[in-house]
């Protein structure tokens, strides 16, 4: 997991999994109190129970309710953060087990409490992208019980003072509503390198730090220093000394601020840059950037939280804001990724032994074949209406069977067909998937997952997920490569994309664009300008030498800065 030490002037430092890089000095504040449990209270009469039932449905509705007004209100990875969220606000199968529990005398607090415990060791039994709900369903248990006492929802307090935010986990609701200019920095106990938590930090552009050992034992009010970058927390350090890491990372910040694109090596190697975006406002606010194109349009917004599948015009309306926002440039669309951790009230999902290995991405259009064909016709309405034809990919695919019969439909609807690398046996193959479709883009975060086998929510695994696992890192230089052999794009649209110093590393390996958080993009461009194609060359073939993550960040800091 992590590690912690003392310096001689006793100062102890935490170790954890660097997420986003910055450095951040505040004072320490934490979630508040979650509301507590009557576990005294008598059992209820006959006569009381469908009150308490319907007094129950209404708590879990109005907390359902708040999620999806505060999902309307956000934009980008926020927006689909707690539009997935609410969604499980309203998941029958939690809200059954705890109306059973009313139905048998059980008052609404104990049972919503004992529901939750109950879905929580499923999920966790399940593992896998299952085990990413837990923290959200604890949340939603906690906001609906607040609810039924009269209590304010519990979550993260408004700091006064520019503050740094450490936590056991954070909620998504939580962590989607935080003000940069307040919350400067996270740190938690659990989560891993792709967790909602880290998405969001790299969307706000606050240095973060995941799975850290010791870090509760931090109280409220403690001064810490937060270095993104190397992925420590240093606790009550020498002020002036914290001060100055601070103003050194504020420089070089001012400076990447000064990049302003395209994308290139110091020596004119284009790598275009590119945003990822989750719907027209996000799409708008990275064009503020010095971003060339959209890398990874994730359509799922317009899915999630809805009883029937949207139509052909409104999801055409939705998707033409992208291509209107980027007019003229390049939007690659990845269709619905849904399934798993993201289930369609309208897809039909059966329950499930391991949902990550289950029915999601394009095998959910294998029982569903109309909602990737109405799909494909509304980005292709989209493309006609804006005069802004997109590139598209389809998420999870694993055989080139899949890849000829994906492109084959997108090419019937005249778009320009790509597909995901997430699945190592797509990596492998990757030569013989580029027989049928016209570019790659590999997804670094689920790629991790599955290469590693293990839940990338774990913060006892957070070090098996870090992208910088050479068994990953691998797998991606094989599929720069064999498009590099045919003349075909390879792209980098997961999260490692975001991490400037390993873009750079990518770039060696091949790759020719890099998709991230808007928030991350003139950090990676101002990177890569300060570099040599044959620099990124020479850390890409040292890291591809290394046995550990560790080893080859070191390596890659070693030939590039």
């Amino acid at each position: 997991m992590s590690a912690s030490s003392v310096t001689d002037a006793g100062t102890r430092v935490l170790t954890g999994v660097p997420v986003v890089p910055g450095v951040a000095y505040a004072p320490v504040i934490r979630p508040g109190l979650k509301p507590e449990i009557d576990l005294g209270a008598a059992a209820l009469g006959d006569e009381e129970r469908p009150a308490e039932a319907a007094r129950f449905t209404a708590a879990a509705a109005a907390v359902a309710g708040r999620l999806r007004e505060r999902a309307g209100r956000a934009t980008g990875a926020a927006a689909e953060v707690l539009a997935t969220t609410a969604g499980l606000a309203q998941d029958r199968a939690w809200l059954s087990a705890a109306e059973k529990r009313i139905a048998e005398g059980t008052p609404a607090v104990r049972a919503v409490a004992a529901a939750v415990d109950q879905f929580v060791a499923m999920f966790t039994q399940i593992g896998g992208m299952m085990a990413e709900r837990v923290t959200d369903l604890r949340d939603i248990g906690d906001r609906v019980i607040a609810e039924l006492v009269g209590l304010p929802e519990p979550g993260v307090p408004q700091p006064e003072v520019p503050s740094i935010l450490c936590a056991e986990d954070l909620a998504p609701a939580d962590t989607a509503g935080l003000d940069p200019a307040l919350v400067v920095a996270l740190a938690t106990t659990l989560g891993g390198p792709t967790s909602h938590t880290a998405i969001i930090a790299r969307q706000l552009g606050i240095p973060c730090v995941v799975a850290i050992a010791g870090l509760d034992d931090i109280p409220a009010g403690t001064m810490v220093l937060v270095d993104g970058t190397r992925g420590t927390v240093t606790v009550a350090p020498e002020e002036s000394a914290a001060q100055d890491e601070v103003a050194s990372a504020r420089r070089a910040a001012a400076a990447a601020a000064g990049w302003a694109g395209p994308g290139a090596t110091s020596d004119g190697h284009a790598v275009a840059v590119l945003a990822n975006v989750q719907d027209g406002a996000a799409a708008r606010a990275a064009r503020q950037t010095p971003a060339e194109g959209v890398g990874l349009f994730r359509t799922e917004l317009c899915f999630l939280n809805t009883d029937t599948e949207p139509t052909v015009d409104q999801q055409a309306a939705i998707y033409a804001e992208v291509l209107e926002a980027f007019a003229g440039r390049k939007v690659v669309v990845r269709t619905l990724d849904a399934g798993s951790d993201k289930p369609l009230k309208f897809a039909g999902h059966p329950d499930e032994a391991n949902p990550a290995l289950g029915v999601r991405g394009i095998r959910i259009a294998t029982g569903n074949p109309a909602l990737l064909d109405h799909q494909l016709a509304a980005i292709a309405a989209a493309a006609q209406r804006t005069g802004n034809p997109p590139w598209v990919m389809a998420p999870m695919i694993a055989t080139a069977d899949e890849a000829k019969d994906f492109a084959d439909k997108a090419r019937s609807h005249g778009l320009t067909p790509g597909v995901m690398i997430e699945v190592p046996a797509a990596a492998l193959l990757a030569d013989r998937i580029l027989e049928h479709v016209d570019f790659l883009s590999i997804g670094t975060n689920d790629l991790a997952q599955y290469t590693m086998a293990a839940d990338r929510m774990s913060a006892d695994l957070a070090a098996l997920t870090d992208p910088w696992q050479p068994a990953v890192l691998s797998l991606v230089a094989m599929t720069a490569k064999a498009g590099a052999a045919v003349g075909k794009p390879v792209g980098v649209c997961g999260e490692a994309a975001a991490d400037p110093l390993l873009a750079c590393v990518l770039t060696g390996f091949g790759v020719t664009s890099l998709s991230a958080a808007a928030a991350a993009v003139q950090g990676v461009g101002a990177k890569l300008a300060q570099v040599t194609l044959a620099q990124c060359r020479a850390a890409a073939d040292a890291v591809l030498g290394t046995a550990s993550a560790t080893q080859a960040r070191t390596a890659a800091r070693a030939v590039l800065g």
